[in-house]
């Protein structure tokens, strides 16, 4: 056992797989994305919020990993342990749904970077976009279907091209930054009643936090990784620390630019928006630095992205949460069939950078709601097995990360958790296919909450056909 220990990885090499790892598109594009929403001051306490809910969310997920390590076969698995197979298939099909929606908002950051460099791409969402968009949907699908996967040397150039523009922007925003600038940001739109021509200070912070909340989509993989350490302390410890610094990195990232322009600059900033603000401090270079660090992290995320999809559909076959044929393996242990379903639904998904001005926001905030759904799933079932095995203090961080996440999912996307239910009457057909094939019949409770969100589906459908909804 001491010899598994020691091949672990370190505490501070944990810590740096942790914040690599989780790091992503959106870190790129949130300058303008909070701008839009909120001025400094509301933003800040919007991340006060977010911070303590992500953490008691990780100690919730950290708990669960340990108590129920008969439980490894991803997030869904605690849904289903503690309220039943259709809550398991829906937490999985959600987080089957997020990770391919995930891919659109890469696949419009990608576009518009490569729009710096080649101006047939425009912003990203033109014709030429969406058709190259679907080219590199299909091309990794065929590649992962030919079984390769994320290598250790693409991860590590990956990560060697996110840090280092993310370092010489904050460095730049650091040596540009103006306090007479920052506090003019700080309450800019804010009067003494806390009314703006936006929304009040509650719809400023509530704004944000969706904003925010896409940041740590995948912040669970830190646990998987904390299970790598040479000492179990040791991987705690890591994770506490790690989110600690992904905090402290996304708050200079988001924070310090408006100490350098005006909320109607960052505002403004096309995607991603970091190569904007930095070009506006340092000329072109600083642009161009950030859009091929970009385009290459994309680019390693991308690949990461298109497996996911298909792993969480092996993993429920496997739980008999879908029909085997979801998670048959080919010839180069890929499973073809989800691989195949998951580009038909982002191919139809990219279609969006077309009739929606903000293709990328639009992506993230389904990509986002969908996780979220799946995350207080297991804050639930954090409280509800903290409960019964009287862990009174477990019992209390459960509730404070269900709060938040049900908050989070109120406040910031209930509209796009409602758009999230069309896609689950496809899916309702494969779990009662999967149900008949293994003579476990749907109950009188599962037939009425399928029955419930097929017609939250169709009245979104209704919504979005009258203009009641917009994407």
């Amino acid at each position: 056992m001491n010899n598994n220990q020691e091949k672990g990885i370190s505490k501070l090499g944990l810590i740096a797989l942790i914040i690599s790892s989780s790091i992503g598109a959106g870190a790129f594009g949130i300058t303008s994305d909070l701008a839009r929403v909120a001025s400094g001051g509301p933003a800040l306490i919007a991340w006060g919020i977010v911070g303590l809910g992500v953490f008691f969310f990780v100690m919730s997920l950290l708990n669960l990993s340990r108590k129920r390590d008969d439980l490894n076969a991803g997030l869904f698995v605690f849904a289903q342990a503690g309220f039943g197979r259709l809550a398991g298939f829906i937490s999985g099909w959600s987080y089957w749904l997020a990770a391919g929606i995930g891919n659109i908002a890469l696949a419009t950051m990608m576009m518009s970077a490569l729009g710096k460099f080649f101006p047939l791409f425009g912003n990203g969402q033109n014709v030429a976009s969406v058709l190259g968009a679907i080219v590199c949907i299909w091309l990794l699908t065929a590649l992962v279907n030919r079984g390769v996967e994320s290598a250790s040397l693409i991860n590590t150039v990956v990560m060697i091209c996110k840090l280092i523009p993310l370092f010489v922007f904050v460095v730049a925003m650091v040596l540009a930054f103006k306090l007479e600038m920052f506090h003019q940001n700080f309450w800019l739109k804010v009067t003494t009643n806390l009314k703006t021509q936006e929304g009040s200070l509650f719809d400023q912070v509530r704004g944000s936090i969706m904003v925010m909340m896409w940041l740590f989509v995948g912040v669970e993989g830190a646990t998987v990784l904390a299970n790598r350490a040479k000492r179990r302390n040791d991987a705690y410890q890591a994770t506490y620390l790690g989110l600690l610094a992904l905090l402290v990195i996304y708050m200079l990232v988001s924070i310090l630019p408006y100490g350098v322009l005006s909320q109607a600059q960052l505002a403004q900033g096309g995607q991603p928006a970091l190569a904007d603000v930095l070009q506006a401090v340092v000329g072109k270079w600083g642009a161009n630095l950030i859009n091929l660090g970009l385009i290459i992290s994309v680019g390693g995320a991308w690949l990461s992205w298109t497996l996911l999809p298909a792993e969480v559909a092996t993993l429920m076959t496997q739980n008999r949460l879908l029909p085997q044929y979801w998670g048959k393996l080919n010839n180069y242990a890929a499973p073809t069939f989800s691989l195949v379903i998951a580009g038909i639904m982002q191919t139809v998904f990219v279609l969006s950078m077309l009739f929606t001005s903000q293709a990328y926001t639009f992506a993230y905030t389904l990509c986002t709601s969908a996780y979220m759904l799946c995350y207080l799933l297991v804050t639930l079932y954090q409280v509800k097995y903290s409960w019964q095995n009287r862990e009174w203090g477990q019992t209390v961080i459960g509730v404070g990360a269900s709060i938040f996440q049900l908050t989070a999912i109120l406040l910031a996307g209930l509209q796009e958790l409602w758009l999230i239910t069309i896609a689950f009457i496809p899916g309702f057909y494969f779990f009662d296919q999967v149900c008949r094939q293994e003579n476990r019949p749907l109950t009188k409770l599962e037939k009425g909450w399928m029955a419930i969100i097929s017609c939250l589906a169709l009245i979104a459908l209704i919504g979005l056909c009258v203009g009641i909804i917009t994407i």
